[in-house]
């Protein structure tokens, strides 16, 4: 069946030339973009009830922009003036650009990783007598606590925010030829949202093992992943199944 529609469960990307962009006016499709969880902060008063005392850390590990917005948001609520000593590990470069928000760049120690968390493993090796903090929200990657828990390093995990399911109710009667998810919780919402959802000929294109792992036990059909070794990216893989469809 022809793709004519898309509805992906993220935000809509804030630049201009996205990979989107080009797989609209490539395909001439439709693509819409819609948050099918969404993060909430916690209060201070939450953050102390985990028995979190920032002034006993010398370096924070920061794995995504929402950990770096809330990590500063705290510690301004707690009236914590963070220390220009205060070392940064930075799961990746968009994370470690995005610190500038808060901090001059240049002035402080910052740690980059390529892009996956166990890149930072030889960071945290050098600097192991670090007392760390791992501002997260109440959903957390396995691999994180494992890694560090392997290297022996001394760290506190901190419920800074939460990953909350979006009311999609305004959804209930729009179609889409193909749905697209990123994360095990974007399909919980979907499920949360439409416990009755029959799938029928709606696509499900899926990013992740996590998330294949997620589709799979709630019964849905997986009709695209990725990345995969020809289609790294969620918008080839969309490409080549939309090239493929339209023109049978």
């Amino acid at each position: 069946m022809k793709v004519k529609t898309i509805l992906v469960s993220q935000p809509e990307p804030k630049m201009e030339n996205s990979p989107y962009s080009k797989l609209i006016d490539k395909e001439k499709v439709k693509v819409d973009f819609r948050p099918f969880i969404h993060v909430e902060g916690v209060d201070a008063k939450t953050v102390r009830q985990q028995k979190i005392d920032l002034h006993k850390f010398t370096a924070i590990i920061l794995t995504s922009r929402n950990a770096v917005d809330h990590f500063f948001r705290i510690a301004e609520e707690m009236r914590f003036k963070v220390p220009d000593s205060m070392k940064y590990f930075c799961q990746s470069e968009a994370v470690a650009y995005y610190l500038q928000k808060y901090v001059v760049y240049r002035k402080r120690k910052i740690y980059v990783g390529k892009m996956y968390f166990p890149d930072l493993v030889t960071l945290f090796k050098k600097y192991k007598e670090e007392k760390f903090l791992l501002p997260s929200s109440d959903v957390l990657k396995p691999i994180v606590p494992t890694t560090l828990d392997e290297l022996g390093v001394t760290w506190t995990r901190a419920i800074f925010y939460k990953t909350v399911i979006s009311d999609l109710s305004d959804l209930r009667d729009v179609y889409y030829d193909i749905l697209v998810f990123f994360s095990p919780s974007g399909i919980e919402s979907l499920l949360r949202n439409f416990p009755d959802f029959d799938q029928k000929n709606t696509r499900i294109a899926v990013f992740g093992n996590s998330t294949v792992n997620a589709a799979t036990d709630a019964g849905l059909r997986i009709d695209i992943k990725a990345p995969m070794p020809d289609t790294p990216s969620m918008t080839m893989a969309l490409q080549k199944y939309i090239h493929e469809e339209n023109k049978k």
